[in-house]
């Protein structure tokens, strides 16, 4: 799951008209921190989340310059290559279940640690040609990247480690390339002769990009959606009774707990009235709660409850306009698989603990849990 370019009709049609994202859309808002925040280059030297604005990609990119970046990266997002790892996906999730299925009744096991984590990292690894033993050292970075706890001195050695891998990607990768996005992103760089490809740096932070955005996000996805669906028993209810899909259990999760809550960082090109009055001026920062937003009572009944068969499925879990995540498709793909898999394999999986004791992450920007502690089997119960 990500912020880039890209349209879905599931997720933008239940948009109230009333209710449009303006914030979202207008050209009036930027993402490009360098050209329209005057505070730019005084708080990158400071600021512990300075790599959220000072990456040069599609996620920080502006007008022009996000249409060529979404016109090279595109291609590797295509349909076929996304709809050519179901099985993969599938693959992954049965060696982690059949690891899972060797664990004794009884014993409390974290999802989050034991599926959550290894389904999106080994996917995401596979579609971007990252070999698996480089995968744990991008992991350990990437979770850097959206622990908004860290000072700025750790940020910065964090962001020093994740540009050395990547760089480190990028050499092994382009001396032998393969059919995957690394490769296809690399020869994008390599084969342009019209000063208009991408530049050594947007190539990394273009990896850079897939990678975290392809991972980090889906893990708290999968964590929301099997702790909502286990405290919600009666959800679980409709789900077997096929009154509702798997598919239906991943947008009430984007939409109730998004994988992001609040995203750094946009910027007022101009000023801008809301319609209470209140004005943003122009070099003004802003930043986005898509959590929030889900929750906006003008737009869904009832907006605090999980409700799988509600009928009104609308979020901006995914964002909206032209920084919709493109990797949409394949966030839910995985999600899905993940949970219908794993419900089917455990039937009587069940948490650990209440619901209320599952601590959140410490985190400006991710929503997720700290733990998801669950037995996949209920202790076997013996009678003389």
């Amino acid at each position: 799951m990500c912020q880039a370019h890209g349209h879905d009709q599931r997720a933008d049609a239940d948009l109230p008209v009333e209710g449009q994202p303006a914030l979202l859309t207008s050209p009036d808002v930027s993402k490009d921190a360098r050209a329209h925040w005057p505070d730019f280059q005084e708080v990158i030297r400071t600021w512990p989340l300075a790599l959220w604005v000072a990456v040069d990609n599609m996620f920080t990119a502006y007008g022009s310059d996000h249409r060529r970046l979404r016109r090279m990266i595109a291609p590797a997002f295509a349909a076929r290559r996304i709809a050519d790892l179901t099985g993969v996906v599938e693959t992954v999730v049965t060696a982690i279940l059949d690891d899972l299925d060797t664990l004794p009744a009884g014993e409390i096991i974290d999802l989050r640690e034991h599926l959550a984590h290894p389904l999106p990292i080994a996917v995401i690894g596979h579609l971007m040609g990252v070999p698996a033993d480089r995968r744990a050292g991008f992991r350990t970075v990437v979770d850097g990247v959206f622990d908004t706890t860290l000072n700025s001195d750790e940020q910065a050695a964090n962001t020093a480690r994740l540009c050395a891998a990547l760089d480190e990607l990028i050499t092994a990768m382009r001396a032998d390339p393969g059919d995957d996005m690394t490769s296809l992103l690399i020869a994008a760089r390599d084969d342009d002769g019209d000063g208009r490809g991408l530049s050594d740096v947007e190539l990394r932070d273009t990896l850079l990009l897939m990678i975290s955005a392809g991972y980090e996000t889906t893990v708290n996805v999968i964590d929301q959606a099997i702790s909502l669906s286990l405290a919600n028993p009666e959800q679980l209810g409709h789900i077997r009774a096929g009154r509702a899909g798997w598919s239906d259990v991943v947008e009430e999760t984007l939409r109730l707990e998004p994988a992001v809550k609040h995203l750094p960082m946009r910027f007022a090109v101009n000023d801008i009235t809301l319609p209470g009055g209140q004005t943003i001026a122009r070099g003004g920062a802003i930043l986005a709660s898509y959590a929030a937003a889900n929750r906006h009572p003008g737009w869904h009944d009832d907006a605090d409850t999980f409700d799988i068969r509600r009928p009104t499925q609308g979020h901006l879990a995914f964002g909206h306009g032209i920084h919709f995540c493109l990797g949409a498709p394949l966030a839910r793909l995985e999600v899905a698989t993940g949970l219908r898999m794993l419900f089917d394999r455990f039937p009587q999986l069940e948490l650990a603990f209440p619901a209320a004791r599952l601590k959140p992450l410490g985190s400006l920007i991710s929503n997720g849990h700290q733990q998801l502690p669950v037995r996949l089997r209920p202790t076997a119960v013996t009678t003389n």
